[in-house]
């Protein structure tokens, strides 16, 4: 199925006293509008439309800025802002101002603006509000990857399949292997961690998709590898290439993926049994990992959390461990937003982002998860929707139900509404009007009344009526044949001639 996608972003520039460069090409405010091609396929295209209006700063965004750091001003100017999602809104400060640091020139704030340094006319402006939308709204890569299953293979970068594919759920589990019981007893307060870690990021992901977070312990659960002793640093060591063979016997016992309609996100704090301790993961270089841990693409990742042996071999065993949950929740929150695709893309020495601080995501980040989850979104519908119009085809002898035909009456004007949604810039109803889109064309796919019919084949039916028929058609059959050769003999005996 062929798809036009028009992604419209609102941005607003807007120049404080002081900042207006002298080659404006008509008195301020003005608008002006910048399009894009993204290519994708032969039969997806994408145009971005940014849609920029230029204006002074009103007497509220000038007190708002009269604070001494970049931070300050970014939480007062956010107060002031159209805080819609998938709107931008760049404030251009003077080229002497205090805000910036030595040497920045770009301020990326933790809301949906940024701080832009004038100097050098419109034309350097342009350049950098060119690189600010591509760091704060959505790039050809990342639409790229959200239509990951429409682009050719060879023109996809290698993060492009990483990322966990657009869900209405994911199912977030937390898993202790304690292989070694009666040498460790570890305690995780996981409930506390969860609540104070976990939950600010899910909140503000709640928008994107429902979660669910669980938590278990299994003892007795070992790695698919056996590490290799390193006498040098008399520690153990498990290499790059063996790191995919660790998962598969560990997946067997976490159990959760089996019953699940989302897809799981696994993340494993592994404490590793005595006579492996301590163990180390070493990168393709042989370097050992700094946080001793791994992610798995799409499916989640694990720490390997080493327990300082005692000094007194005295010492009764098993051991009381606790583990230090602040150090296994800041590798397992850097994993979360690896999986979601928010990791943080080079950016240009002269840029400086403001850390998201307890919520673990800008609300940019947000918009830019949101881009990429629409796109995918209405992608996904158009696939499911034309699969099954051929799956229909084939079926001759098929009845389609008013709620199925009612189901993907609903689908396509959904995702017709989302696209629309999309040209003009309203990010979140195209968003939800996506979910909705996806949510009733999986329902028409799925419906019950269709399924039964996929089962039930020709042949099938075949194999079913033969038996049926077979012991009254012998008969009938055996008494035909009789009776044709009945008539031949007739034929061929000559008639008596008196």
């Amino acid at each position: 199925a062929s798809a036009q996608f028009q992604l419209a972003v609102p941005v607003a520039v807007v120049f404080a006293p002081g900042s207006v460069p002298g080659d404006l090409p008509r008195p301020l405010p003005f608008r002006d509008v910048q399009e894009m091609e993204i290519s994708v396929n032969l039969r997806t295209s994408i145009t971005s439309r940014y849609e920029t209006v230029y204006r002074s700063t009103t007497a509220q965004e000038e007190a708002a800025l009269d604070v001494a750091t970049a931070r300050e001003a970014d939480a007062a100017l956010h107060l002031l802002q159209d805080a819609s999602l998938g709107t931008l809104t760049v404030y251009v400060v003077p080229e002497t101002s205090s805000h910036l640091p030595q040497g920045i020139s770009v301020y990326v704030g933790k809301h949906r603006s940024a701080l832009v340094r004038a100097g050098g006319g419109l034309a350097a402006l342009r350049t950098r509000l060119q690189q600010l939308m591509q760091v704060m709204s959505f790039t050809a890569s990342s639409i790229a990857a959200a239509l990951s299953d429409r682009v050719p293979d060879g023109q996809l970068g290698p993060d492009a399949r990483r990322h966990l594919k657009s869900s209405l759920g994911y199912e977030i589990t937390f898993s202790l292997l304690n292989p070694d019981p009666k040498s460790h007893a570890v305690d995780w307060d996981i409930e506390d961690a969860v609540n104070r870690y976990v939950q600010p990021v899910l909140d503000k992901l709640s928008l994107v998709a429902n979660f669910s977070v669980d938590s278990q312990i299994l003892y007795y659960a070992v790695l698919g590898v056996t590490p290799r002793f390193d006498k040098e640093s008399s520690s153990f060591l498990l290499s790059a290439h063996s790191l995919p063979h660790v998962i598969n016997p560990v997946e067997a016992r976490l159990g959760s993926s089996a019953a699940s309609l989302y897809p799981v996100l696994n993340f494993l704090l592994y404490v590793p049994e005595r006579s492996h301790s301590p163990l180390y993961i070493q990168d393709k270089d042989g370097a050992s990992v700094s946080t001793n841990a791994f992610h798995s693409p799409r499916w989640g990742g694990i720490m390997v959390y080493n327990v300082e042996t005692p000094a007194s071999p005295q010492t009764s065993l098993p051991l009381h461990v606790d583990v230090d949950m602040v150090r296994v929740m800041e590798v397992f929150l850097a994993q979360l937003r690896l999986l979601f695709g928010l990791s943080r893309e080079e950016l240009p020495p002269e840029f400086l982002l403001e850390s998201p601080g307890n919520e673990g995501l800008a609300d940019w980040e947000l918009d830019r998860l949101l881009w990429a989850h629409t796109v995918e979104n209405i992608a996904t519908v158009s696939t499911t929707l034309t699969s099954l119009a051929q799956l229909l085809d084939k079926i001759g002898n098929i009845v389609i139900k008013d709620d199925v035909a009612s189901e993907v009456y609903r689908a396509v004007t959904s995702a017709q509404s989302a696209m629309a949604k999309l040209a003009v810039g309203h990010l979140h109803s195209a968003f939800q009007a996506s979910k909705e889109a996806v949510t009733s064309s999986e329902r028409a796919f799925f419906d019950p009344s269709l399924l039964h019919l996929l089962y039930f084949p020709d042949d099938q039916k075949f194999a079913i009526y033969i038996p049926l028929f077979l012991p009254m058609a012998v008969p009938i059959l055996l008494s035909l044949a009789k009776i044709v050769r009945e008539a031949r003999q007739r034929k061929k005996e000559p008639t008596k001639m008196d």
